[in-house]
């Protein structure tokens, strides 16, 4: 029976019979949407489970699929045409202080293929605004150009936001000095800054932190996960870092000096070594950037891509001549790339030039970076060890950090409780239980911030319906924010429908959630005037459109 949508007054969805005999679409297939478990993050899992519930109200047919992050990463982004919906996330990064990446990166039409925009989002009119964010170097005109940004991310809807988290962690202060323990704008307690200053009270000197969900890889020229970046950056020197303030301050770099709107001076600082005991040298710098752009690391391309040159000058002397200007360089670039061995990984690039695969997939055997933790084993599904370098231009207080896979949130709190973990990295349980908990304890010290990162539903851009905007459209409408908020994150969550988060407030675009209408009548009656048909309670594409994907 081919039926057009009608609305009760109490919100009920029913099929009335329609009078026109138009020919109709094929129903829409499955849907699947792919997800961690419940074990492992309960309000992403309970995220999927509220959406997937408000869909079927729509006529569709939704599959809630748990799996392991390592497996979601893998099919999100290698496999980019297999799949359709996705919990996902981006998490607060010092370099994402600057909002060029959530911009450019994310949603730009040359990252499509391999790079960020794993969705397949391509408008030209958002490309030519983010283009031209990138190179306006007045912070007023720059701002009104990411307001505009958001502005087409809100009517084109290529995500579905959910919300910005609020990040409530805990560590044991009776093992680390709470004075020692750096709070990051919009990052939290768990950063860099933290575990190279955290200083020990007594006998225990090694940071033991968890993680629900385990490396994909230990790799200085691939970005994949929360996770191993925790690692990543405490392995690798960066010319430069984003201090706990949300401003780029000299790391590796002992100064950097803009000479003019495209060229900048960068001066080493000397004596710094890798953990193989080979001098870190202007070369690796260069090295760097170069495979950055050289088609074997996709993920950081985009933050070399402005680099004209490099001139080599000395040991520690180098000279950056950029094609355009650009304001958030020193962020997106300088405090985004980690400085990678030459002598390390040439080799290694010049022999992925001859396979399909490329700089992402490589795992070394024995990681090298030059950075104050040095690698000393990873034990997949268990645990990552690292050693202080006591040599390092910013040696860290403890003697190692030992990081800690326990896929459960309640197994999690017992680790914490009984001190086997003392400082709580990761924890996407009740923030309320943590707490009360804390409070009963004594021991355990609460941080909590408001995350620069976001939650969100993926939707594969590249499949149909999701290539339809009005469908997008109505599904992110079909589920109203406080559900997911009160429901999934307990309250501790902001609603979303901007990829910027309230904690980078200058670069967020007041007002996008005015007239931000949601519900099941809402998104039904957007269907209906976008052509989909309701038939025996499946919903059917406009028209004669006929399904083409199997899988």
């Amino acid at each position: 029976m081919r039926s057009t949508y009608k609305m009760l007054a109490a919100g009920a969805l029913i099929a009335l019979t329609a009078a026109s005999p138009a020919l109709a679409g094929d129903p829409i297939r499955r849907i699947d949407i792919l997800t961690r478990p419940q074990a492992v993050n309960p309000p992403e899992f309970q995220s999927a489970q509220l959406v997937a519930q408000e869909w079927r109200k729509l006529g569709l047919d939704v599959n809630v699929r748990a799996i392991p992050w390592e497996q979601i990463t893998d099919v999100v982004w290698y496999n980019r045409e297999t799949w359709d919906t996705g919990s996902w996330q981006m998490v607060g990064r010092p370099e994402r202080s600057d909002p060029d990446e959530f911009i450019h990166n994310l949603f730009h039409s040359s990252t499509v293929e391999k790079g960020y925009n794993f969705i397949g989002y391509v408008n030209p009119e958002y490309d030519a605004v983010a283009d031209a964010q990138r190179i306006e170097i007045d912070p007023e005109k720059r701002r009104e150009l990411i307001f505009e940004a958001q502005e087409i991310l809100a009517r084109d809807e290529p995500n579905m936001m959910l919300a910005h988290s609020t990040v409530v962690l805990a560590y044991d202060k009776t093992v680390w000095d709470p004075a020692s323990v750096v709070d990051q704008s919009g990052i939290g307690i768990r950063n860099t800054w933290t575990f190279n200053n955290i200083t020990p009270l007594g006998d225990q000197k090694d940071i033991i932190v968890n993680s629900g969900t385990n490396l994909n890889m230990i790799n200085p020229l691939r970005q994949s996960g929360a996770v191993d970046s925790w690692v990543v950056e405490l392995l690798y020197d960066r010319l430069a870092r984003v201090g706990p303030d949300g401003l780029p301050q000299p790391w590796a770099a002992e100064s950097y000096e803009w000479v003019d709107d495209t060229t900048i001076n960068v001066k080493l600082r000397s004596g710094m070594m890798w953990h193989d005991g080979v001098p870190l040298t202007a070369e690796d710098v260069k090295f760097t950037y170069d495979a950055a752009v050289s088609g074997e690391a996709p993920m950081y391309q985009p933050f070399a891509s402005n680099v004209e040159s490099i001139e080599i000058v000395d040991d520690t002397t180098l000279v950056f001549k950029l094609k355009q200007p650009s304001a958030s360089f020193i962020t997106s670039s300088f405090a985004k790339l980690n400085i990678t061995p030459k002598h390390i990984w040439e080799p290694i690039l010049e022999d992925l030039k001859t396979k399909p695969e490329n700089a992402e997939s490589y795992q070394e055997e024995m990681p090298v970076g030059s950075g104050p933790f040095k690698y000393v084993r990873w034990l997949s599904n268990e645990e990552v060890v690292l050693e202080a370098v006591p040599t390092h231009f910013q040696p860290p207080k403890a003697e190692r950090f030992i990081l800690r896979i326990v896929p459960n949130v309640e197994a999690t709190l017992g680790m914490l409780r009984s001190g086997e973990i003392n400082f709580l990295g990761d924890y996407p349980g009740d923030p309320q239980v943590l707490i009360d908990m804390a409070a009963e304890d004594g021991d355990l010290e609460i941080a909590q911030t408001i995350e620069m990162g976001f939650k969100y539903i993926a939707f594969n851009l590249r499949r149909a319906p999701f290539n339809d905007p009005a469908f997008r459209k109505a599904l992110s409408r079909s589920v109203n924010r406080k559900l997911i908020v009160n429901a999934a994150y307990k309250g501790f969550a902001e609603e979303s429908n901007s990829v910027i988060s309230p904690a980078l407030d200058y670069w967020r675009k007041p007002g996008l959630s005015d007239g931000f209408e949601t519900g099941t009548d809402y998104a039904a009656k957007l269907l209906e005037d976008a052509g989909y048909e309701l038939i025996d309670g499946r919903l059917h594409y406009p028209g004669d459109i006929k399904e083409t994907i199997t899988e």
